[in-house]
Parts: structure tokens; C-alpha cells; sequence
């Protein structure tokens, strides 16, 4: 019996991997999902099992909310489907839950109509709290498809609203973001309201090079590759297109673990009701002085779940209607030493709980367990490993906590040494450069794809 659920189980894989490639093939019928993951690097599989919130989220909820439904690997092997009306408590909990609960290996999703291009519209912002505001009036007008933004500084933020569209002014050319010798989306967007300083600005961005714009430079992370290295490598248009294998966030993400500076490094992604969101983003300028954040609206979500949720404690109160939450992407460098640098995501976690907030669970986690499952609901999620036997897999806790302990009593002199500059840099590009991550962006099936559907005039 074993050994057949075994069989179906990597039956149910190999279909996944042919679903893979069928899916590229919505792009040819003019079809799209409706929340797409910036980083062409995220499966589907992860954007169900994380919490994947994007610029259409607002409109659509997190991607999970897009699956209609997912086969799952239970640890048993069994494979089973769930929907929202077949084991609908195993489809509600395996999202947002890091696979602890199954592995979704097939997955059916929503698609809505593609578009040619998307028209971004920039509204410049002078303050924070004039940001939220804008941010929260836009999500409720029902023409805009996407919606997010960049706080520069205290002074300076954008938010960016997005109308699929089949047309383009003449005058208007294209706005690309995928090719080598293109500008970073971040620091176009910058430029951009700085020369229209006296209202909004438009761009027509073609609708591929629109969902992975934070691809080259993930968001602005690159920029820290060039800090790193304390100057010797000018931030420049010439160093940017010169290195472009490297700046792609795969080559990124290679690089910051095998450089193990993952520490050090502020990665966090912080969900609050839009009415403390300023106040959060005060305390991590005073406090942190990290700059730019990306701010991208959430629909409300029922809870129990394990994704960011409003209002209440214990992962939100199940009786009331959820409230929609403004995400807050703050990723920069923070203090270098581990002790003081675990404390600054105590505090940050502290301050997050104060406000009403939770993390995306991919974010760096520092609670203790108790006080952990003070924010989710633990009773609900031990039931469902209890039901579909997932006891003997690690809790969603044991996954995404941080070891703090651990990290600072068991580094050898070695590990010490080699993780002093510039030796960690060094060898973060040896392991980018071996895992040969660069030609996945170089000959990208969407990028391919993106032409042969432009040559045929969609529509």
C-alpha cells in the first residue's frame, strides 16, 4: 500500500512539471493569472504555500486566492485534491502554511484577459501618511488593476496606479525594464516624479516587463552588492549593465546566502491596518533608517490562516469581517553584529504586535514559540496535522524561526573569519556564479514567449 501511494505520489510530481510548462502557454491565448509573483524565480507552488501578495492584490487577495484548486502530497503519500468545497480545511490551511501541512504539486488557477501593455500612473506624495491615504483611495476605484508604491524618505513617496490596455499614444514609446542596458524600475520611478514634480507622470510598459519590474535590482537589494564593496564598484548605468548577470534577484538570492549575509541584513515584510501603518513606518525610520519601502495593498482575509490578518489576536478574529492591511517591504542593512542585530527584530516584532500587525512568514522570526502561537491559531492548525498526518513533519515554527542561540554560540573561528568583508562577498559571487542561476534570466521562456504574442498583435 506504501509503495503505490509512493508511485502515485511521484506520478502526481512528474504531472506537475508537464502543468508547468502548459501553463506558459496561457500567455498565448491572451490569458494572464491574475496575481503574478515579481520574481520570475517563485513557483506557483510557492506562491501558494507562502503568502504571495502583489500590486494586484488589493483587488484579487493573495495568490492562493486565485487557485481554484491544489492536489497536495500528504507526508503519508496519500495525494488528495482541495478546493473550497473538497477537504476545503486542508485547501484554507496548506496556504500560507511553508508546506507543513502537504506539498501542492498541481494547482488550478483563475486567469483573467491580458493586455498589451500596462499604463502606470505616478502620483508623487509628500509625507507618509499622505502615501497610506493616497494608497487606500486608489485601491477603491474599480478602474485600476494594480496598485503599490515607494516611500523614498519622509518626504518623498510615490504610488503607482495600473489599467491594462490594448493602447498606446503614438507620441507615448515603450517603458522597458528587462533588458541589460534598462533603468532599475526603482530608480525610474524616482527620476520620473522628480522631473514631473508638479503632477503625475505616465509610462506604457509593456504587460511582461510590468510584473517582473523588480526583478533586476530585487526591488533595490542589489544596490547593497555595491555598499558592499564599499565603492569600488561605482553605482552606475555602465556597472549595472556590465553586471547585469549578477543583479537578477536568483543571482541575489545566491549570493546574500552563500555570503551568509542573510544576517546583518534587514529582511522583513510587515502587514498592518492601514490606520497604525504610519506609525510603523515612523519607528523603522527613526529606529532603522532603512529607505526606500514598498508599499503594496492587501484584500482582507479570513482568518484562521497564516497569512497576514486583521483584526484580533490569534491570527484574527474568525467573526469579523476581515479589514484590508497595507504591506510594508523593509529590507535594508542593520547593525552587523548578531546580538544587537537579533535585538533590533525583537524590538521591530514588539512594536509590529503593539500596532495590530503580523509578518509574511518568510520574514526573518525571532518570537518564542508561546509567543508565536499568541498571534495563530493553534489549536485549528494542530487539528489539520492531526487529520492528514502531518505530526511528523516540522511545525510551521520550527520552519520559519530563527535560532538566535544557536547562531551565536556555534560559529567556528573559520566561519568567523570568513564572514568578515570581503571574504563573504567573495565567496557569495563564487556560489552565484556555480549555480549557474544567470541563464534562466538570459534565455527566460517569457521573455521569448513575449515576442512571438507581440508579433501576433494581441488582443
Amino acid at each position: 500500500m506504501g509503495i503505490k501511494r509512493h508511485e502515485t505520489a511521484l506520478k502526481s510530481i512528474v504531472a506537475a512539471v508537464q502543468a508547468f510548462h502548459q501553463r506558459k502557454q496561457t500567455w498565448k491565448h491572451g490569458l494572464v493569472p491574475p496575481v503574478v509573483m515579481e520574481f520570475p524565480g517563485i513557483t506557483a507552488g510557492g506562491g501558494y504555500a507562502g503568502s504571495a501578495g502583489e500590486s494586484s492584490s488589493f483587488k484579487y487577495g493573495y495568490f492562493s486566492e486565485t487557485v481554484n484548486w491544489a492536489e497536495i502530497v500528504l507526508a503519508n503519500g496519500e495525494v488528495v485534491r482541495a478546493s473550497r468545497t473538497e477537504n476545503k480545511n486542508l485547501f484554507q490551511g496548506a496556504a500560507g502554511a511553508a508546506g507543513t501541512l502537504g506539498i501542492a504539486t498541481l494547482l488550478e488557477l483563475k486567469l483573467v484577459t491580458a493586455k498589451k501593455y500596462i499604463k502606470l500612473t505616478y502620483h508623487r506624495t509628500s509625507s507618509i501618511e499622505e502615501s497610506v491615504d493616497s494608497i487606500k483611495r486608489e485601491t477603491a476605484n474599480p478602474t485600476h488593476d494594480y496598485v503599490d508604491g515607494i516611500i523614498y524618505s519622509k518626504r518623498l513617496g510615490v504610488v503607482m496606479t495600473g489599467v491594462l490596455t490594448d493602447e498606446k499614444p503614438d507620441k507615448a514609446k515603450e517603458q522597458t525594464f528587462s533588458r541589460p542596458w534598462d533603468p532599475w524600475f526603482y530608480l525610474h520611478v524616482q527620476n520620473k516624479v522628480q522631473e514631473h514634480s508638479w503632477g503625475e507622470a505616465v509610462d506604457y510598459i509593456p504587460l511582461k516587463d510590468y510584473l517582473f519590474r523588480y526583478d533586476r535590482g530585487g526591488f533595490w537589494v542589489g544596490h547593497e552588492a555595491f555598499e558592499y564593496f564599499g565603492g569600488l564598484i561605482p553605482f552606475s548605468n555602465l556597472t549595472r549593465w556590465f553586471l547585469d548577470d549578477f543583479l537578477h534577484t536568483r543571482m541575489l538570492y545566491r549570493a546574500l546566502h552563500g555570503a551568509n549575509r542573510s544576517f546583518g541584513f534587514m529582511i522583513q515584510n510587515l502587514s498592518l491596518p492601514y490606520a497604525t501603518a504610519p506609525q510603523s513606518m515612523e519607528y523603522t525610520a527613526d529606529t532603522l533608517d532603512i529607505w526606500p519601502l514598498w508599499l503594496c495593498p492587501l484584500r482582507g482575509i479570513q482568518a484562521p490562516t497564516f497569512h497576514p490578518s486583521t483584526p484580533g489576536t490569534g491570527g484574527g478574529d474568525a467573526k469579523a469581517p476581515p479589514e484590508p492591511m497595507l504591506n510594508i517591504g523593509l529590507w535594508g542593512r542593520a547593525s552587523q553584529d548578531l546580538a544587537s542585530f537579533a535585538k533590533q527584530n525583537r524590538d521591530l516584532e514588539q512594536r509590529l504586535e503593539e500596532l495590530g500587525g503580523r509578518k509574511v512568514l518568510y520574514s526573518h522570526t525571532y518570537y518564542t514559540e508561546p509567543e508565536f502561537w499568541g498571534l495563530y491559531d493553534k489549536a485549528w492548525y494542530d487539528q489539520l496535522r492531526l487529520k492528514y498526518g502531518a505530526t511528523g513533519l516540522p511545525s510551521i515554527y520550527d520552519k520559519v524561526k530563527v535560532h538566535v542561540p544557536r547562531l551565536l554560540g556555534t560559529q567556528s573561528w573559520l566561519r568567523r573569519f570568513l564572514s568578515r568583508w570581503p571574504f563573504a562577498g567573495i565567496a557569495g559571487i563564487v556560489v552565484a556564479i556555480r549555480s549557474k542561476d544567470y541563464l534562466h534570466h538570459r534565455e527566460s521562456f517569457w521573455k521569448r514567449l513575449w515576442k512571438i504574442v507581440s508579433r501576433q498583435n494581441l488582443n
